[in-house]
């Protein structure tokens, strides 16, 4: 696409707000700060452990369908079995309580450490001014996904808001991206979709003949052997700036 597009929609976490990425820094962070509780595990083992049983559980669907709006009770249940795989390994290990604390201390420092990409409001409202009609799409809990609008005072620069909380369907879904195109009245070919995963914000939006543009946050480029192929890649949100 060569022409400006008429519509544009944005997905939230990791595309306009720094929310999700890099969890093993994340983790290690946190279990640091735990180390006196966690002894004698190490810190390194504690994370590696969680960053497993994370992987393995994510990578499971019926997993997902049970714990993908109840992010806080997957993060306990992915510490407890983490736990659970280092006791097998022979590790002494803390109790459930610990583990408990331990996600439930992950999950807060998420909140503290999230923030807005810099210039996002810029290129949204630079948008907004050129005509360009804008919806946000985004899965997750509608309660979380609301404050997290609220906070970085997102609400009223959208024409569109959608959550996968609030409907019967989210992204990959063909019908999350219908949806937002039909409440802005705006055609797949002349509309974009920004984000930064390329299942949900490439691949099925280029299927219906949207314009998609991968946001590469870590800056690594495509997977190796990657079949997915962006219409445009992006390494930073400001690069959007019309």
């Amino acid at each position: 696409m060569t022409a400006l597009p008429r519509a544009i929609l944005f997905d939230l976490d990791d595309t306009i707000i720094s929310a999700y990425s890099r969890p093993d820094a994340a983790w290690l962070v946190v279990v640091d700060e735990f180390a006196d509780r966690l002894a004698p595990l190490p810190p390194l083992a504690v994370m590696e452990a969680v960053m497993t049983e994370s992987r393995i559980s994510w990578e499971d669907p019926a997993w997902q369908q049970r714990w993908r709006m109840r992010l806080n009770e997957a993060r306990r249940g992915i510490v407890i079995g983490a736990f659970r795989r280092l006791a097998a390994a022979g590790h002494a290990i803390p109790s459930d309580e610990v583990a408990v604390a331990l996600a439930d201390r992950y999950s807060a420092y998420r909140q503290e450490q999230m923030h807005l990409f810099p210039g996002a409001h810029a290129v949204i409202d630079g948008w907004k001014q050129r005509g360009v009609k804008l919806a946000l799409v985004t899965n997750g809990a509608a309660e979380v996904q609301r404050a997290k609008i609220a906070r970085f005072d997102l609400a009223h620069r959208f024409d569109h808001i959608q959550i996968e909380g609030e409907h019967d369907f989210g992204k990959p879904d063909e019908r999350a991206y219908r949806h937002a195109l039909a409440a802005l009245d705006a055609d797949p070919a002349t509309t974009w979709m920004v984000g930064d995963n390329l299942e949900w914000e490439v691949a099925a939006p280029q299927r219906l003949g949207i314009f998609a543009i991968w946001h590469d946050l870590l800056g690594e480029g495509l997977p190796p052997g990657s079949a997915i192929r962006p219409d445009r890649i992006i390494r930073s949100f400001a690069e959007l700036m019309p």
